[in-house]
């Protein structure tokens, strides 16, 4: 639970909330736990090996999609990390609507989730295997980052102690934590100038 509600809330909410559909959540190991935590309309899939990694849990959300021919791109965001937003959903949305087919949100110039992936990279996301996720696509395909660094926070919460260090932060969903500004790299320009 974080802050009275299960994990996999807050991170439904952001998905939910950007207007993208559908939704789906893909479950594992307590799934029927997770499942109860979803609002109506959220297409709940059991992924069947999701023990071999990211890769088998993305491969069953895409198996669901198929039939869903006008479902274009799939954006993939993890239970795990409560301070995504749904703007950063609706930036990976826009990226594809100006033609990326494969992009990744990034914070502080760093890469990290919710990413899309376009219906024409699929076949090979579904050959993808282990721990890898869309990483695997992005060492083969070119990579359009999303700055999110004002919109959220990719922090993962994989332990107890995470859990309760993210409590203690005063971080909460939909409030952008401070990142470190980045050296303007634009000549002739001082901070004075923006």
């Amino acid at each position: 639970m974080l802050w009275g509600r299960p994990l996999v809330a807050w991170a439904l909410d952001a998905a939910t909330s950007a207007d993208l559909h559908p939704i789906l959540l893909v479950v594992g190991r307590g799934g029927s736990d997770v499942i109860a935590a979803a609002p109506p309309g959220v297409i709940a899939i059991r992924a069947r090996n999701w023990r071999h990694g990211i890769a088998h849990s993305m491969r069953a959300a895409l198996e669901a999609l198929e039939p869903y021919v006008q479902v274009d791109a799939v954006c993939i965001g993890l239970a795990d990390q409560p301070l995504v937003t749904a703007e950063a959903y609706r930036r990976l949305a826009e990226a594809h609507a100006g033609g990326a087919t494969l992009a990744a949100a990034s914070y502080g110039g760093q890469r990290a989730n919710p990413v899309l992936v376009d219906r024409s990279l699929w076949a090979e996301a579904h050959g993808l295997s282990g721990d890898v996720g869309a990483r695997g696509l992005m060492e083969h395909h070119d990579v359009v980052d999303v700055d999110c660094t004002d919109v959220g926070d990719p922090t993962d919460v994989d332990t107890l102690d995470e859990l309760r260090a993210l409590e203690a932060s005063g971080s909460r969903p939909g409030v952008a934590r401070p990142q470190p500004r980045q050296p303007d790299t634009q000549q002739g320009k001082s901070d004075a100038d923006h």
